[in-house]
């Protein structure tokens, strides 16, 4: 088995990466770095230096905090010669992930970009079957409450928190794997609370291959939460529910499969160390970061959790 370090233990890191963790046949979590959190039973550090400094038979890096900030973590861990897997988004820019996939290539480590969400259910299905149709338009809609899913999370709405792109930017690396040609930003308007920096709701309009499409992302809305992908075609319309796992097809019943999101990522992450390749994917990223170049923006109410 392969022994790893998890870094930043909050709450992705306890709801994901510890439970998948606790099932994989490939891997052993060694360790753990975090300023306050732990994992019981697992030997814990208070930043990744001290970790890597005792510990240097760790193999492998998970690192689940938050993107502004995790450059200098993930080239700490590159340079000591460990392979690494990135909890989404990468990076706080597209820049550094380049220059961490660089790095990666010079030391001869593996680097894994995650995306959970393409990891969900149905999604290979739905690439699948909009592979031989003609696109006609695409709606994304990705709403959920903040305060439910990030609860006191100040950074996400912070400057390289990508607020509500933190959880749309699931919706695009859903979008940039199904759909066969690529999306190009038109235009977007982005709604920032008048205390913070990032958005709290967002319009932005695309353009697939000769097709027109849409997001909507909100980031409070409460009762049902809404993770959906509509895409018009010349044989009907295909719907993905739910974050990926609900598939409806023209004229069939829906289908829906468990949730192995994570513990299908760290399978191809240990595919990827045995093969001693990196899957590096920026698109979703330089989705978002077209978005915030041309966005005009509206400021909105404060809001405060």
């Amino acid at each position: 088995m392969v022994r790893l370090g998890l870094v930043g233990i909050g709450k992705i890191a306890r709801d994901q990466h510890v439970p998948a963790l606790a099932k994989s046949a490939d891997f052993e979590l060694a360790a753990t770095a975090s300023r306050h959190g732990r994992v019981d039973g697992v030997e814990g550090h208070g930043s990744i230096a001290e970790m890597l400094a005792a510990r240097p038979d760790i193999q492998a890096v998970s690192l689940c905090t938050p993107p502004d900030g995790r450059f200098e973590q993930a080239m700490a861990a590159i340079r000591a010669g460990k392979d690494l897997m990135l909890e989404k988004p990468p990076a706080a820019t597209v820049s550094e992930v380049e220059a961490l996939a660089l790095e990666a290539r010079r030391q001869g480590t593996v680097l894994f970009t995650t995306w959970h969400s393409r990891e969900a259910a149905e999604v290979d299905a739905a690439r699948d079957w909009l592979a031989t149709r003609r696109i006609d338009a695409v709606r994304i809609r990705w709403m959920e409450n903040i305060r439910q899913w990030h609860p006191g999370q100040d950074w996400i709405l912070a400057a390289g928190g990508f607020g509500v792109f933190d959880p749309g930017i699931n919706a695009l690396s859903i979008a940039t794997r199904i759909l066969p040609e690529p999306l190009t930003v038109m235009d977007a308007e982005l709604d920032v609370p008048s205390n913070r920096v990032s958005p709290i709701a967002a319009l932005v309009r695309f353009r697939t291959g000769d097709a027109a499409g849409d997001v909507r992302l909100d980031f409070l809305q409460t009762g049902q939460q809404t993770w959906d992908i509509e895409v018009d075609t010349d044989a009907g319309m295909l719907r993905l529910g739910m974050g990926g796992s609900i598939l409806e097809l023209p004229g069939q019943p829906p289908v829906s499969g468990a949730n192995e999101e994570y513990p299908r990522l760290y399978k191809r992450f240990a595919e990827l160390v045995r093969t001693r390749q990196s899957d590096v994917d920026l698109r979703p990223l330089q989705f978002v970061a077209d978005v915030f170049m041309i966005a005009s923006r509206r400021l909105v109410a404060s809001f405060d959790f």
